[in-house]
Formats: C-alpha cells, structure tokens, sequence
C-alpha cells in the first residue's frame, strides 16, 4: 500500500533533513533487477561513515565490476521541490574513471528517480518510469568535493526513453513524483546514465549530504 502522499513527504523530509539522507542500511546498490544486481562486484549496500556513506569504485578493468545505481525509498516526492547533494571522491594520483559502456567518454554522476512497479522494460508506460535529471546538472567525476542542486520542477528532466521530457509528458512526470520508490545516483556517461563506472586504480566515493526539499 502506498503512504499517504502528505505523510510520505513528511517522512521523506525527516530522512533527509539533516546528513546523507538515510543511513547506510536503508541505500541499495544495484540496480537489482529479478535477483540479479547490474553493479558487477559490489555490495548491496554502502559503507556507513562519520558523515553519510561510501563505496569503493571497482578498479582495474570492466571484467572487475562497475557501480550503477546508488538508490533508497523516499516515499512519495509530491510537493517536493529540489534535491541537493554533496559528496567527495578520492583516487590516487592519474587515476581515470571509466564507463564501462562508453569507455571513450567522460564518467558522469547524476541525479535519478524512479515510479513504484516500474518492471525495467522501458516500454509502453514503463517509458515514463524513470526520469534523469537535467543534463546541465550532470557531472564529470573527479576528485575532490563536489556539489549539486537539482530542481524537481525542472520541465527538462528527461524519461528513460531519449529524447521525452518532462515537459512533454508533464502528467506522466507528475504521476512518478507522486508515486516514487527510488531515487538517488547514478554512474555512467552521456547517452547512458546508469550503465556503470569502474577506476583504473584505488578511488572512493563519498556522500556527505543528500537532502529532499
């Protein structure tokens, strides 16, 4: 059953009111789709720090692992109006983080989120499911300390279907705020979001603030 939109919204806000949003138990790594988890080599879970969570990109090569999606249960995002978020990655020196799709281009992070019963088909109304945030809002991952601010009724988050924006579809895009059971990061590049990232060498990713608002 799902929560009451005002009271999921409440308890969204008390979630991430202060530090990295929930704790680190309650962040899934994956994505998992019919038992089986699309971050090759990772754990289901990242590990609890002082101030939010982390994870260790898998290094060496694509056949090691890669990290997709990072994702928790905010509960019904109606009414919400942006998502903010800090974090730190570490990587020795000359280090490069690679898609493991698009090995030729820049490794990205981004923002995503994600309607209850989506079956990972992108097809039929399953193509309005998923909506990734705008492309200016997309980063380049890189050492050091990081910011984003993402605006929830930005009308140019896009489905998972190219090329559908939320503008377009605005019911739809609506309809998944109202109705969302993931939302959170994910690795990847231009042309494909969540399709895994991997380091050449030692490198960690931190969460140090993830707030809804």
């Amino acid at each position: 059953m799902k929560i009451l939109p005002a009271l999921a919204i409440s308890l969204a806000a008390a979630a991430t009111a202060i530090g990295a949003g929930p704790p680190a138990h309650q962040w899934e790594i994956g994505p998992i789709i019919r038992g089986k988890s699309y971050s090759v080599n990772m754990p289901l879970r990242p590990q609890p720090t002082s101030q939010g969570w982390s994870f260790e990109f898998p290094s060496n090569s694509k056949r090691d692992g890669h990290v997709h999606y990072v994702s928790f249960d905010p509960g019904s995002l109606d009414g919400a109006r942006e998502i903010r978020v800090r974090y730190r990655v570490d990587a020795r020196r000359g280090t490069r983080f690679v898609p493991q799709q698009f090995p030729d281009r820049p490794a990205t992070v981004s923002l995503y989120f994600q309607r209850a019963g989506d079956n990972w088909t992108a097809k039929g109304r399953y193509a309005m499911y998923r909506w990734y945030a705008p492309s200016p809002t997309v980063q380049n991952i890189a050492p050091g300390v990081h910011e984003m601010t993402v605006r929830l009724d930005d009308p140019r988050w896009g489905a998972v279907v190219g090329g559908i924006k939320a503008n377009d579809r605005p019911r739809e895009f609506r309809d998944a705020l109202a109705n969302a059971d993931k939302i959170g990061l994910v690795f990847g590049s231009t042309g494909g979001r969540g399709h895994g990232v991997y380091a050449t060498g030692p490198a960690r990713f931190e969460l140090l603030d993830f707030r809804i608002r």
